[in-house]
C-alpha cells in the first residue's frame, strides 16, 4: 500500500519521539491522536517495523498490543500479520502462542482489556504452572528486554483504575495510547497528532457526513434540530435513505466504479416489546416496499445482532449484493466496510449520543488509493433519522458533521467552464519514495554494479594517538592527522554510514526520513543487483559502500539521482490537471463558524459566510442590487471542487478567483475582489486571468472580468471598477486604466 503524505509524516514523528523517549529513564507516555478512518493501525504497523529495523535503537524490545474487545484485538492482530507477511519484521502472538512464557525480541503479544478487568482469569491469577501474565512480564524483563505497551482505542478503558494499576504492574518502558479522541487523566510526555483536514485532503475519508439531506437543519443550543422529521415515521426515514442510495448507484455506474453502496440501519437497544415492533416494521417496509429481504432468492438484507448473523459473510466486499444491514451498537467499534455510506438511526427513549464511532462506519472512502471521486455526491456519508435532536458529544464529531448544507438552485443551467487544479505530490524539501525508483534507474545508467568492487570492504579509519606538540606557538594552521588505524563495526559503522548519507544529501534537509530513503535505495540496489539482503549482510554492505574504492561511485549516483529527483518533483509540483466542463458544485458543507446571509442571487442557497473579508461582503451587496445579474457564486480556494485558472510565477499555479457571475444576457464574469493591491502581489495572477479570458473567448465563450475593487477602500461608497488588462499596464494605487463596472 502506498502511504499517504500525512501517514508518512506521522510515522516519522512517532519514530523520532519514541527514540527520544526510550533514551530517558523511567516509564514514559506517548499519545497518538488520529481521526477515525485515517489508517491508525497501518501507521502503527509501519512505525513498529521502522522502529525494530532502526540500528540507532540499542534496546531489545518486546511489545504488548491491547484493545477494548476481543473482536477488535483479533482484527488488529490479523491486520498487522498481513502487513508483516513479507518483511517478517515482527511476530504477532496471542498469550497461548508465547514460547517459554515470555515475549521474545520483536514479538507482539495481543491482549484485550476484558482480561485486565477480570482478575479471576488465568491470564492474571497465580496457578500451578506459573503460566500467568505477571510471570510472562517478569521473564521478559529478566532477559533485559524492554516492553512497549500499545493501547488501541485508549479512550475506552485506559483511564480506569483497574487499567492504571495493571499498567503500573507491567512497568513498560513506553506506553503509546492510540485514539481518535484520547482522554488522558494526566498530560502525556509527548503527542503526535494527525489532523482531520489532512486525512480529508488525501481522500482517505469522506469530506463530511450530512444529516438528513434534503431536510432543513438548524442548530439550537448545540443540538441539531430536524424540523420535518421530528414527528416523522420509520417509513419516511427509510424512504429518504433508499432514494439517496439509488442516486449514489447512478453516479457510481456513471463513473464506472464497481461499488454497491450499503445502508446501515441501527436498531435501538431492546428495553421492551416496542423495540421488537420497530424491527418488525423496518423489515416489513424493506421487504414489501423495496423487495429487500433475507430470503434465499433475495439476500439483499443482512442482519448482525447478538446471536443472529444472517447474510453477513461477504457484506464487506465492494460489490456484495447486500443492500441493507440491520445492526445494534456492538458494530460501532472496529468493523471496517468502506462501501457503507448511509446510516439510519431511530428514536430511542433516552437522549441519543451522535458518536463518532458509530458515524465512523460510513466515513471511509471505498477506494482510498483513488481518493475522492469526481461525482461530489460520492464523497459524503449520509445519516437519516427521526430523532428530535442529536447531541454531538465529541470535538472530532463536531468538526466532521457540518451544521449547514447549501445546495445549488434548481434553476441553474450548466456553464461548462475550463478549470484546473494542482496534482498533489510529495514535498520538495524531503525525499519521497519516488527517490528510490530514481536512484535505482540512475544506478543502472551509471553501471554501478560493474564500477564497484564488492570485495573492497576495508575502511581506513585512523584516530589521533599520542600526539605531542613541542612548540605550542607553531600549532597555528597545522592540520593534525590520525596516525593509528582501528577496526570498526556495529554502532560506529552505523554512525559512519549515516554521516556519509547526510554528507551526500545536500540540498535536501538531512532529517531522518530523507536519510532513510537514501539507505533504502542503496539496500534495494544490493538486493536487486547483488542478491545481498541487508538484514543478513548489513555490515558487509556498509563496509563496501564506505570503502575508498566504492564510496565515490555511490556519491556520484546519489548526485545524479538528486538532480533527476529535483527536476521530476518540480515538474510534478507544477503539474495542473484540467477540468473541461467545470460547473458550480451541487452541494457545499459548512461548520458552525459560518453564518447565514440574507441574499437572493447566490446560486448556492442558503449562502453562508465567515464574514472575514469586508471587500467581498461589500461586492456581494453590489451584485444583489444589480438588475442584470442572474446569479453569482462565491468561489472557494481548494481542490477540483472550485473554479481556478492557471497562472505562472516560475511554476504553474491555480488562481481561484473570488466570484463567478452569470448575467441575464448569458455573459459570465470572473472577478477577484481586492481591497488594495500592488503589481507585486497580483501581477502573475492578473496575467493568468487575462490570458484565460482571451483564450476561452476565441473558443466562443462570453467571458469578461479581472481584479475588482472599490475606489473608496474604507467605506465602499465609491465606484466599483475592474482591471481587464495585463500587469504591464497596472500602476499601484492608480485607477486610470481601470474600467467602471456597470451591472
Amino acid at each position: 500500500m502506498q502511504l499517504k503524505i500525512y501517514q508518512e509524516n506521522a510515522i516519522d514523528d512517532l519514530l523520532t519521539i519514541t527514540k527520544k523517549l526510550l533514551g530517558y529513564s523511567g516509564s514514559k507516555k506517548l499519545v497518538f491522536k488520529s481521526p477515525t478512518g485515517s489508517g491508525k493501525t497501518i501507521m502503527m504497523a509501519e512505525f513498529l517495523k521502522q522502529l525494530v529495523d532502526d540500528r540507532e535503537v540499542r534496546l531489545p524490545l518486546g511489545f504488548i498490543w491491547t484493545a477494548p474487545r476481543p473482536v477488535l484485538t483479533n482484527q488488529s492482530k490479523e491486520k498487522l500479520e498481513n502487513y508483516f507477511e513479507k518483511s517478517r519484521a515482527l511476530k504477532c502472538l496471542f498469550f497461548e502462542d508465547l514460547d517459554d512464557r515470555k515475549i521474545g525480541d520483536n514479538e507482539i503479544l495481543f491482549f484485550n482489556w476484558e482480561k485486565v478487568r477480570r482478575e479471576d482469569l488465568i491470564y492474571i491469577r497465580d496457578n500451578e504452572q506459573d503460566n500467568n501474565f505477571p510471570i510472562v512480564v517478569k521473564r521478559t524483563k529478566e532477559e533485559e528486554r524492554e516492553i512497549i505497551l500499545i493501547i488501541d482505542e485508549s479512550h475506552y478503558q485506559a483511564q480506569s483504575n483497574a487499567t492504571q494499576k495493571w499498567i503500573k504492574d507491567v512497568g513498560p518502558k513506553l506506553v503509546i495510547e492510540v485514539s481518535a479522541t484520547p482522554q488522558a487523566v494526566e498530560q502525556p510526555d509527548e503527542t503526535v497528532n494527525v489532523h482531520m483536514e489532512d486525512v480529508k485532503k488525501e481522500g482517505m475519508i469522506k469530506k463530511a457526513v450530512i444529516l438528513n439531506d434534503d431536510f432543513d437543519n438548524f442548530i439550537m443550543e448545540e443540538k441539531i434540530q430536524t424540523q420535518k422529521l421530528s414527528g416523522g415515521s420509520e417509513e419516511l426515514v427509510i424512504d429518504a435513505a433508499i432514494e439517496k442510495r439509488q442516486k449514489l448507484i447512478k453516479v457510481y455506474q456513471k463513473e464506472k466504479i464497481n461499488v454497491n453502496p450499503l445502508v446501515l440501519i441501527q436498531l435501538p437497544d431492546r428495553k421492551s416489546s416496542l423495540e421488537d415492533r420497530i424491527r418488525e416494521r423496518v423489515e416489513s417496509i424493506l421487504k414489501n416496499k423495496y423487495k429487500i429481504s433475507t430470503e434465499k432468492d433475495n439476500n439483499k438484507l443482512a442482519i448482525w445482532l447478538s446471536g443472529e448473523h444472517i447474510n453477513k459473510e461477504n457484506v464487506e466486499k465492494q460489490d456484495s449484493e447486500v443492500e441493507v444491514l440491520l445492526f445494534k451498537q456492538a458494530i460501532a467499534l472496529g468493523w471496517d466496510c468502506p462501501r457503507a455510506q448511509i446510516l439510519i438511526l431511530f428514536r430511542e427513549w433516552h437522549s441519543p449520543i451522535f458518536s463518532i464511532q458509530t458515524v465512523g462506519r460510513i466515513m471511509r472512502m471505498p477506494e482510498p488509493d483513488k481518493g475522492h471521486y469526481k461525482g461530489e455526491i460520492l464523497n459524503y456519508g449520509y445519516v437519516y433519522t427521526n430523532l428530535d435532536h442529536v447531541e454531538i458529544n465529541e470535538d472530532i464529531a463536531r468538526d466532521y458533521i457540518p451544521i449547514y448544507i447549501s445546495k445549488r438552485r434548481e434553476d441553474y443551467k450548466p456553464i461548462n467552464l475550463l478549470s484546473c487544479y494542482p496534482k498533489r505530490h510529495r514535498e520538495k524539501t524531503r525525499l519521497s519514495t519516488l527517490f528510490i525508483e530514481i536512484f535505482l534507474e540512475q544506478a543502472k545508467e551509471y553501471d554501478l554494479k560493474k564500477n564497484i568492487d564488492i570485495n573492497a570492504r576495508k575502511i581506513d579509519l585512523k584516530i589521533i594517538s599520542d600526539y605531542k606538540a613541542e612548540d605550542i606557538d607553531a600549532l597555528a594552521g597545522t592540520r593534525i592527522v590520525g596516525n593509528r588505524a582501528i577496526k570498526i563495526g556495529g554502532f560506529d559503522l552505523q554512525k559512519l554510514f549515516d554521516f556519509f548519507v547526510r554528507q551526500n544529501l545536500t540540498p535536501f534537509y538531512p532529517e531522518d526520513r530523507s536519510v532513510g530513503r537514501v539507505k533504502e535505495a542503496i539496500y534495494k540496489f544490493f538486493r536487486n543487483e547483488l542478491k545481498m539482503q541487508y538484514t543478513d549482510k548489513w555490515e558487509e554492505i556498509v563496509q563496501s559502500i564506505l570503502s575508498d574504492k566504492n564510496s565515490r561511485h555511490f556519491a556520484n549516483v546519489l548526485d545524479k539521482a538528486k538532480e533527476k529527483y529535483q527536476t521530476e518533483v518540480t515538474q510534478r509540483e507544477s503539474e495542473m490537471i484540467n477540468i473541461e466542463n467545470w460547473n458550480v458544485p451541487e452541494t457545499l458543507s459548512f461548520g458552525s463558524e459560518y453564518v447565514k446571509e440574507n441574499v437572493k442571487k447566490s446560486i448556492i442557497q442558503p449562502f453562508l459566510s465567515d464574514e472575514k473579508w469586508k471587500t467581498e461582503m461589500a461586492f456581494i451587496e453590489f451584485l444583489e442590487k444589480s438588475e442584470t445579474v442572474k446569479w453569482w457564486f462565491k468561489n472557494g480556494d481548494r481542490d477540483a471542487i472550485f473554479f481556478a485558472v492557471p497562472y505562472d510565477n516560475g511554476e504553474k499555479r491555480p488562481f481561484y478567483v473570488d466570484f463567478i457571475v452569470r448575467l441575464k444576457d448569458g455573459r459570465i464574469s470572473l472577478f477577484d475582489a481586492k481591497a488594495g493591491l500592488t503589481k507585486q502581489i497580483a501581477g502573475q495572477k492578473i496575467d493568468g486571468l487575462y490570458k484565460y479570458i482571451k483564450s476561452e473567448n476565441k473558443k466562443g465563450k462570453k467571458l469578461f472580468g479581472g481584479i475588482v475593487t472599490n475606489t473608496d477602500s474604507r467605506n465602499y461608497r465609491g465606484r466599483w471598477v475592474y482591471f481587464n488588462k495585463t500587469s504591464v499596464d497596472l500602476r499601484d494605487n492608480n485607477f486610470d486604466d481601470w474600467v467602471d463596472l456597470v451591472l
